[in-house]
């Protein structure tokens, strides 16, 4: 379809739709988008295309895309100030923080941010602090990239180097995050940038969300702390960050707010992307180092064999393997074993720890993150099997280079790369459900 707008009004396409602007002017995110290319909006995402010159767009529409057009440019006003700060930096690199709540804006205010720095050639590197709506790269990680020409989507951008955290949730995983962003950041610096944009998730509400991102902002020690307020709902923050220079920008006036179910979809679409063309792996354990492994005992280092043989005759049979922690023993046996719930009882008062069950086949879907030697990222994977007999590990991944090791995550996905539930376990009721473990 062509449609016609005038000028000075903006055009809000939400996806999936294609849009090429075949004459006249319009911008996206500070990007001028011309009659040579076509800008692709995924599913769930909405551009803002502000008409400087009236325009004509050719315009392609998928089943569930959504178009309007606005009178006035939604664009605030305040984003124009807030890179007219970064002007009155005198050092070099700047480093700017973006704070905000989850469908304020932040990634919108990213792009703007990112497009109007490289109108003066600056070398731009975009930090992505997002676990749960990651663009920069896969889903459960943080990333970075540099930028070297306008962009319109971030999740367009492909990550220079990533830290698998392997959750959607940063809550119970701060200081893993903390020290993933720290280690990207130092890459950053070193790499030579003259502008780091880092763009935060949107977990604002609450006292240790507050905690975090106080954390957050004095590790990476920015020159501006840009944040995106509608209600105040970020003033336990603010108020722990008065040293720092704060600036206050606008939400959009045509932002959209997602439902959970949508962010699920928009993070469905990163699986996709990421693990296109993936291909089956059989690793052998004794090549690999496999870390946050709290489940299944593949690192376990030599146990105390008696002690293993005693467990052994309490379960009343040999399972395919034990994993004894702090708080818990963890059990893996076969998919259609059986233990009865009087011998879990009696190694629960040998041990005084609480069994955990675990069957053969739950560890199927499993979101993995891979490195090589080098500790360098190297992509994801989905875990399809652990053969405990043989002692080898399969993995669907696209990852080509020689994996080294492998940390798990506590994301679970279907063959149609959707999240599941993650390790229940409904058929003996004597042992609690995993989902409390992760």
């Amino acid at each position: 379809m062509n449609r016609t707008v005038e000028k000075g009004k903006t055009l809000l396409i939400e996806g999936p739709a294609s849009v090429t602007v075949t004459t006249g002017k319009a911008c996206v995110f500070g990007l001028l988008a011309g009659n040579t290319s076509r800008i692709v909006i995924r599913e769930g995402k909405r551009l803002p295309f502000s008409v400087e010159e009236k325009a004509t767009f050719d315009i392609a529409l998928g089943a569930t895309a959504n178009i309007e057009e606005n009178e006035m440019d939604t664009i605030p006003q305040s984003w124009c100030s807030a890179f007219n700060e970064l002007d009155k930096v005198g050092t070099k690199p700047v480093v700017v923080i973006i704070l905000g709540a989850a469908d304020s804006g932040k990634s919108s205010f990213s792009t703007y941010l990112i497009n109007r720095i490289l109108q003066g050639k600056k070398r731009t590197a975009i930090l992505d602090g997002d676990l749960g709506q990651s663009d920069v790269g896969p889903p459960c990680t943080v990333a970075y990239t540099f930028v070297s020409r306008p962009i319109t989507d971030l999740f367009n951008l492909t990550a220079k180097n990533a830290f698998f955290v392997g959750v959607t949730s940063p809550g119970i995983v701060i200081e893993k995050i903390l020290d993933g962003l720290g280690k990207l950041y130092e890459e950053i610096l070193k790499a030579g940038a003259d502008f780091v944009i880092v763009n935060t998730d949107g977990w604002v509400e609450g006292e240790l969300a507050a905690q975090y991102k106080t954390q957050l902002v004095k590790k990476l020690n920015p020159n501006v702390v840009f944040f995106v307020e509608q209600k105040e709902e970020l003033k336990p923050i603010i108020d722990c960050l008065e040293k720092f220079k704060l600036v206050q920008v606008e939400s959009p006036a045509a932002i959209s707010q997602r439902s959970r179910e949508k962010r699920k979809n928009l993070r469905e679409l990163g699986y996709v992307k990421y693990l296109r063309n993936s291909k089956v792996q059989s690793l052998p354990l004794n090549w690999l180092k496999i870390e946050e492994d709290q489940l299944f005992g593949l690192a376990k280092k030599t146990e105390n064999a008696r002690r293993l043989r005693k467990i052994d005759e309490l379960l009343g049979m040999k399972p395919l393997n034990i994993l004894e922690l702090r708080d818990r023993v963890n059990v893996i046996i076969g998919k259609n074993r059986w233990i009865e719930g009087e011998n879990i009882k009696k190694v629960e008062d040998f041990t005084k720890k609480k069994v955990y069950i675990i069957r053969k086949g739950e560890e199927e879907g499993l979101l993995t993150g891979l490195y090589d030697n080098q500790r360098k990222f190297l992509g994801i994977g989905i875990l399809q099997e652990i053969d405990f007999l043989k002692r080898v590990i399969k993995i669907s991944t696209p990852v080509s280079g020689e994996i080294a090791t492998v940390v798990l995550g506590k994301v679970k996905l279907d063959k149609n790369l959707k999240e599941l539930p993650t390790f229940s376990d409904e058929t003996l009721p004597e042992a609690k459900s995993f989902e409390e473990l992760t």
